[in-house]
């Protein structure tokens, strides 16, 4: 097995100007670190990660904090960001908090034992008050999720718009009475949808009530309850905005099962252009997150402040969403994708 000696005896450098361009110190010429990595790479050398990692006091791992695996978006963002992490070196763990306030504190307990560099936090379930003092053990980047005030960078596109948007299309469609159905913890980025969803109803003049707000149903199987509720306790809701691809296309495939016709009797609208979106049976209008470069920018956004620590840190950073017309609103399929 080749030792540091090996190559700087191949590159004809000391020991020292080896160690140098290995740890990615300063001071080394292009042409003198061109041999160096010529002599790595013909010898099949290896720095040994875990002394690096001792020398510069840093694990080479970031943390991401989401609620659970198995929802689709989750699981893209998850992709995305491990392969824009790779590229530079570190690698990602993945943390499921469940919306337990206990396990993500816990989580963040990584960061205060200096087992992880940073953390990425999609989702919110404890109070800022809570989360805050960590940040004196590393930074904090908030992707998907994002708060009122701006202590540390924010990753997300405008949920308040996009909810707007999606009930305002359900108005066009003839809708007049509609449910806000979301899952989990009533956060932030809950309440911002929740906004939109009363400011289309009342600029159009429809009635707002707490009622019309559903909160729980997460997956398939809860769409499927939904459905069966709202047809025998709300039969009156014409319009569902939801918080999942997944709700909705448990309510539609419920529906194929009853004497109810979407979007005839009842229009429905999801949430992250899922796959599953196009595979119903009226396929889904949803709404589409631009999942890689929420992704990317977060990765970058935190290996810069491992790299250059800004005392400013709250900037966001704001990508747009688009509204996918699909056959559950509309009878003709507008848009294909």
């Amino acid at each position: 097995m080749a030792t540091i000696e090996d190559v700087a005896k191949l590159a004809g450098l000391s020991r020292t100007t080896v160690s140098r361009v290995i740890n990615d110190q300063p001071y080394v010429t292009d042409e003198k670190k061109q041999r160096i990595l010529h002599a790595m790479d013909e010898l099949g050398y290896v720095p040994n990660s875990s002394a690096r990692r001792l020398r510069s006091q840093r694990t080479e791992t970031i943390a991401v904090l989401l609620p659970r695996i198995t929802n689709p978006f989750f699981g893209n963002l998850i992709e995305s960001m491990e392969q824009k992490a790779s590229r530079a070196g570190y690698q990602v763990i993945v943390c499921q908090t469940h919306d337990s306030k206990k396990k993500e504190l816990d989580y963040l307990q990584l960061l205060k034992t200096k087992q992880v560099d940073g953390i990425i936090m999609t989702s919110l379930v404890n109070d800022w008050e809570l989360i805050h003092p960590y940040l004196e053990n590393g930074p904090i980047v908030l992707c998907n999720e994002y708060m009122e005030n701006n202590t540390v960078p924010m990753i997300h596109m405008d949920h308040r718009r996009a909810a707007y948007e999606a009930v305002q299309h359900l108005i066009e469609q003839g809708c007049k009475h509609l449910a806000f159905v979301h899952g989990g913890q009533e956060g932030h980025l809950t309440l911002e949808r929740k906004r939109g969803f009363e400011q289309a109803l009342l600029e159009h003049g429809l009635s707002s009530s707490e009622d019309q707000v559903i909160q729980g149903p997460m997956d398939v199987g809860d769409g499927r309850h939904l459905f069966t509720y709202i047809k025998k306790e709300m039969p009156h809701i014409d319009g569902v905005f939801t918080g999942s691809d997944e709700v909705a296309a448990g309510i539609i495939y419920e529906a194929a099962h009853s004497d109810w016709k979407i979007p005839e009797d009842l229009s429905v609208v999801g949430f992250d252009n899922q796959m599953l979106s196009l595979l119903m049976v009226p396929s889904i209008t949803t709404i589409e997150q631009p999942v890689k470069k929420l992704a990317d920018k977060t990765v970058e956004v935190l290996l810069k402040q491992l790299l250059h620590p800004d005392p400013v840190r709250g900037k966001s950073h704001v990508f747009d969403h688009k509204l996918v017309v699909r056959g559950s609103t509309r009878k003709e399929e507008l848009i294909i994708h």
